[in-house]
Parts: structure tokens; sequence; C-alpha cells
């Protein structure tokens, strides 16, 4: 009761109201949050911050700029968040007015997106072209991708491609990156396809700032060959797994293309499965099924492994990850 009362304490004020409801519409920064209310920052950071304070809000911040988004739904305030904005009327007359300002600033976000966007996709057309179809590839993770998950994270998440994906399959979504251009367009896509039960966040994808055992599939997709510390990001990876949950790693087998490290800043040059059941069966998990997906001259794997559930026994052994069942 004592968290209910505190959260209707801190909306008990027009302009909180105001916060919360463009709050639930997605991430908002002080900045967007200022032109749309016409009012100073301070006043309206004093506001944000009764909100957090009471577990409405969430705060992160990315660089110079700092977000605002509603509350973890697996928290209680959270739920109280939602239904709260739920018995604003639609035809309410501000509300309408703060709408409309705000898809000013959706517009202008997704334009920006789309001019980085563009800059950059002929380096990204020119990696594609020399594998497999994106297409097949995603096939092969909607394939292995449970029917339903609650937490999804997506480590790396570039331009969102996952989150979008698997959207419809989740209840929650989180993708982490360490490029704020990258999020910008991540962030544009998302709202732009109504997902706002996904989130993009700036972050370390060796210290995800994430509970222990908190979601129930984690995707590494086209990241490990960037990372130079691949067993580590996989130890984090597992971390952040429920018992029996999954994670999957679609990455490049072993090549010989050295220009990808001088053109494209490939720190690895293709990864074997004995190396990924290694650093997996390390971390705790039970290696999987492989898919391979020969392009030319490259190929993608996809590798699956299974958070062990607790007193799960001895780890399985070198010989017993060679006779997994393979999938070409």
């Amino acid at each position: 009761m004592n968290q209910l009362l505190s959260c209707l304490r801190a909306v008990a004020e027009p302009t909180r109201l105001r916060l919360l409801s463009l709050c639930a519409e997605g991430d908002m920064t002080v900045s967007e949050l200022t032109q749309i209310l016409g009012q100073s920052q301070p006043r309206v950071s004093r506001h944000l911050k009764l909100l957090c304070d009471s577990g409405l809000l969430d705060r992160f911040r990315e660089g110079s700029r700092v977000f605002y988004r509603f509350a973890d739904d697996n928290a209680a305030s959270g739920g109280v968040a939602r239904q709260l904005v739920a018995l604003i009327p639609e035809d309410d007359f501000q509300r309408a007015l703060d709408r409309k300002q705000l898809a000013e600033i959706k517009r202008a976000r997704a334009a920006e997106a789309e001019a980085y966007f563009r800059a950059n996709a002929a380096q990204w057309d020119r990696v594609r072209s020399l594998h497999i179809d994106e297409s097949d590839v995603e096939r092969a993770l909607m394939d292995a991708f449970p029917a339903h998950a609650e937490d999804l994270l997506d480590i790396g998440t570039g331009t969102g491609r996952m989150l979008q994906l698997f959207a419809d399959r989740v209840d929650r979504g989180i993708g982490i990156d360490s490029s704020r251009d990258m999020l910008s367009v991540a962030r544009a896509k998302l709202e732009a396809d109504g997902n706002r039960h996904c989130h993009v966040r700036h972050g370390d994808m060796y210290r995800l700032a994430m509970a222990d055992a908190s979601h129930d599939v984690v995707v590494i997709h086209q990241v490990m060959h960037y990372a130079d510390r691949p067993e580590a990001l996989i130890s984090e990876a597992a971390r952040v797994l429920r018992p029996d949950s999954i994670l999957l790693i679609v990455d490049f087998a072993p090549h010989d293309l050295e220009k990808l490290r001088t053109e494209h800043a490939h720190l690895r040059l293709g990864f074997s499965d004995s190396e990924i059941f290694d650093w997996c069966t390390r971390a705790g998990l039970e290696p999987g099924r492989v898919r391979n997906l020969p392009g030319g001259p490259l190929t993608v794997k996809l590798w699956s492994a299974t958070r062990k559930p607790v007193n799960a026994g001895t780890p399985i052994g070198r010989q017993e990850r060679a006779t997994l069942e393979r999938v070409d």
C-alpha cells in the first residue's frame, strides 16, 4: 500500500501527469520533454526526479543525454504507471497537444536516424554481399527462437533488427549497444513499428547493467568478430540467463578474408565450433545445435546453448560435444 500511495502522490500534479503520459510513448530526453511542456529544464528535472523516486519512471544516461522511460513491468510501480496513464481520457485536450508535439520530435528523430543509416549502409552492404542473404539467417533464428519468451536481451543490437524480428514473441526486449548513433537508428525503428515493449540503451557488453538470471533469451548477432574478449562476452551473456534459457550466437565460420580486418574493423576472422563450445561450457552453458548457412565466400553459423538448471551435474566433455547434433 505504501508503494501505491507514493505513486499516487507523485502524479497528483498536472505537469507530472503529463510527463508520465509522454514517457508512456517511448524513451524521452529531458530536452525533448522541456520542449513539449514549455517549461524550464530545472523545473522539468525536479518533476522527473519525483517520478523516478516514486518508482514510476526509470532514468538512464547515454553519454551527455539522459533518457526517461516507464519503470520495468516486472516492478510493482511499473504496472501502476501503466494503469494511471490508462485512466487519462484519449480525447483529453492537453494530452492531444502534447502528442502532436511529440509526433514532431519523433519525425525529427527518424530523419536523423535515416540520414545516418544512408551514410553507413554502403559498408554494411559490402560485407553482406560476401555471405548468405540475411533473410535466410533470420529464418534460421526464428526456427531456433522459443515460441514465447518473457525477457529478450540483444547484445550489440545495432539498428535493433533482432528486437524488431522477435517483438511479437516476447513480453519485453532490451537491446544494448556502445554506439549512440546506432541506438538512435534502433530507437526510431522501434518507435515507427509501435514496439513500446522493446527498448535500447547504451552499455558495455562485457559489464551488463542487469541482474543475474534475468532473461529467457540472449542473442549475439554478428557481434563476436568485433569483440576483443569473446569468451568474456559469452560468460556475461550466460550470467544474465535464467536456468533452462537459451543463448543464440550468429557469426562467421573461420575464413581468411584479411580485408575484413583492415576495411571493416573485424578483430576475429570467424570462429570454430570447438571454440564456441569450450567458451559456452566454461560459462556453465550446455552447447546445442549448430546451423551452417554457406554463402560466398563466407559461411554464417548459428550456435545455440542453454543455461543449465541449478545442480544440473557435471559439464559435458569434449567427446560429448563432438557428437552433438548439427543441422546443415
